[in-house]
């Protein structure tokens, strides 16, 4: 089976993710495939607007193919230059690619929609999200860290919402995801066939005016007063005091949910958002992803997150450092160590 489907029809560069066993799970030839399209269609006057779907009903994308992530890890020699380090760098580049695409990009983000698939969606021009929606940075949850420029969307959620969304691992609902900027319009799922079929012969603009409507309300906009009194914290262990202190019970379960991650990704998450909100374009906080994700290749968290919750299914995962009280900052700042002549090198 041919994993991603490429084909250029009616004006259209058609590109659907083609492993619907694995929610469409990406992995490196995927990405290399896109990468190549997408730089040929920039140039091709054949090609007006871009379309990423996904096959099946499950959703548009679960993230990066994992399981291969976990073998390249485990073997203790993981690095730039390894196979995952290899993916990661062309996927960046991919990331980086779609967010200055200079003609129409438009993702159908139905089903979930996970890590990687929020990498090859929400920076695109044209988001569209369905009731059927669920959009996430799952990371600290295996031991990893938000990337595929996730920490840049995040860290631009109105208040600290994107805190909440990557040190819980929240999923969000298309109103939510409308509300956070993870995406732009909402449309039924019902809806989508004539969409896509619509847009054969109008613009992205014309065509999904035709069929969006109103979205949803978000819940976590009409929560955002305790997220943000409780994520504007400095540490994510005043975080969590906050949340347990607030006698919300919303906020009670996001201090619970928390606690149940890896200790060392949730603080390096939190420098990583920190750091994003001030740096001033994708590309920059993509470089500084990079760095973070090829420190975190070689360490003992993202192996056990991955067999606990992928390959063992225990939902057990011993980290290590087991408590947030024994992260040290020394700990923390090595992921954000200079790669030297192995820097990712994005520039706007």
């Amino acid at each position: 089976m041919t994993e991603v489907l490429i084909e250029k029809r009616d004006g259209l560069g058609l590109i659907t993710l083609n492993r619907p066993k694995a929610i469409n799970a990406l992995n490196h030839p995927m990405a290399l495939a896109i990468l190549d399209a997408l730089r040929a269609w920039a140039a091709d006057d054949d090609v007006r607007t871009v379309v990423v779907t996904g096959a099946g009903e499950r959703g548009l994308c679960a993230g990066g193919d994992i399981v291969a992530i976990h073998n390249d890890a485990k073997s203790g020699a993981a690095n730039a230059d390894s196979p995952t380090g290899r993916f990661w760098r062309d996927e960046y580049v991919l990331n980086a690619l779609i967010g200055g695409y200079a003609k129409p990009y438009v993702v159908v983000m139905d089903g979930i929609v996970m890590g990687g698939g929020v990498g090859l969606s929400g920076h695109g021009s044209h988001r569209i999200v369905t009731e059927r929606s669920k959009v996430g940075m799952p990371e600290v949850g295996i031991g990893f860290v938000p990337d595929v420029g996730g920490t840049y969307l995040l860290s631009r959620t109105p208040g600290e919402i994107g805190t909440h969304v990557g040190l819980t691992t929240a999923r969000m609902t298309a109103g939510d995801a409308i509300a956070a900027g993870f995406a732009d319009y909402y449309v039924t799922s019902e809806h989508i066939p004539a969409l896509l079929d619509t847009l054969r012969t109008e613009t992205a603009e014309i065509a999904i005016a035709k069929f969006a409507t109103a979205a949803p309300e978000s819940g976590l906009l009409v929560q955002q007063e305790w997220i943000d009194d409780c994520y504007s914290a400095d540490t994510v262990e005043e975080i969590v005091a906050r949340l347990q202190a607030g006698g919300v019970p919303e906020a009670a379960q996001a201090a619970a949910d928390i606690l149940a991650k890896s200790p060392v990704a949730l603080k390096v998450t939190l420098r990583s958002l920190r750091a994003a909100r001030a740096l001033p374009t994708l590309e920059a906080v993509l470089n500084e992803e990079y760095r973070v994700s090829i420190a975190s290749l070689s360490s003992h968290d993202l192996v056990e997150g991955i067999r606990a919750q992928v390959i063992d299914k225990d939902r057990n995962p011993q980290w290590s450092p087991a408590a947030l009280a024994e992260v040290t900052d020394a700990q923390v700042d090595a992921y954000f160590a200079e790669l030297g002549d192995k820097e990712l090198g994005l520039s706007a």
